[in-house]
């Protein structure tokens, strides 16, 4: 299922990484690496490497604004991704700037870096849950983040005690159209991921744990990934089973670059690059 576009459009609507492995970075890559052209919208500057995020400058709320209103005045946008946002009030900002926005809107709700440092406010959770989630047509929090946004204890999803699948319906309670929970934070051999719609069908997406620590950027590069593949037409299950393809790849090629002394990104263009 194809759009009947020339040009297949997604923006970006998140964080810079300094360090090119995360964010906006990752996002801009992956739309590229899945054909599709992206456009971006900055919600905050960090100064970030593989090690550690040492400073975050968030952009004022009203050039965000401005940015968005830019971009969907003139290109035709099918697809957004949201990632990092940081703030209450810019949550509130960029979800009346999308209200009217007719297209598919992927939430990925970015509060922990890899290395630990925090980047959403804990009073941003809140506006999260009441201004934005109930509006998304998917959200994909991996087990840390599903559990903040559940109110659980740390590790409680981790126990699958109920299972994988009702956390992840549990999530629906919040009001998206579809909640993909990420397995990749977990600590079995197999990694899986639950993909779940309103009408409570159910899509599991497994792939064995690969050994790398170079897995800087893998949140960011599978939602844009999904909402590159939306941005095409596909189906949400559909563009879920090509992008679990796509970072699995992604990953498993990581170890061939040589990037940063901490984790490392994963390999967004492992097709084309002719590493060794």
């Amino acid at each position: 299922m194809q759009f009947n576009h020339s040009t297949p459009i997604a923006l970006t609507i998140a964080g810079s990484d300094s360090s090119g492995g995360a964010g906006i970075q990752a996002d801009l890559k992956t739309f590229s690496a899945n054909d599709v052209y992206g456009a971006s919208v900055i919600t905050a500057v960090t100064a970030q490497n593989t090690l550690c995020v040492s400073a975050v400058h968030p952009i004022p709320i009203s050039i965000v604004v401005a940015q968005i209103s830019s971009v969907l005045n003139d290109l035709d946008v099918q697809a957004i991704k949201i990632g990092m946002l940081f703030s209450p009030a810019l949550v509130k900002a960029v979800a009346e700037s999308i209200k009217d926005f007719k297209g598919i809107v992927v939430l990925d709700p970015v509060m922990i870096a890899k290395s630990g440092d925090i980047l959403l406010q804990q009073s941003a959770v809140d506006a999260l849950l009441s201004e934005l989630i109930p509006y998304v047509d998917l959200l994909t929090p991996n087990y840390p983040e599903a559990e903040v946004l559940l109110g659980l204890q740390t590790n409680t999803i981790e126990d699958k005690k109920p299972s994988l699948q009702e956390y992840a319906k549990a999530m629906l309670s919040l009001g998206p159209k579809h909640v993909l929970l990420k397995g990749g934070h977990g600590n079995k051999d197999v990694c899986s991921d639950i993909l779940v719609g309103q009408n409570l069908n159910t899509s599991i997406f497994e792939a064995p744990r690969i050994a790398t620590k170079n897995t800087h950027g893998t949140g960011c590069t599978y939602s844009s990934s999904i909402t590159a593949h939306l941005a095409k037409g596909y189906t949400m299950e559909k563009a879920v089973e090509m992008s679990h393809t796509y970072l699995h790849q992604a990953i498993m090629n990581a170890d061939t670059l040589q990037v940063g002394k901490g984790h490392g990104p994963v390999h967004h263009f492992y097709k084309s690059w002719h590493t060794k």
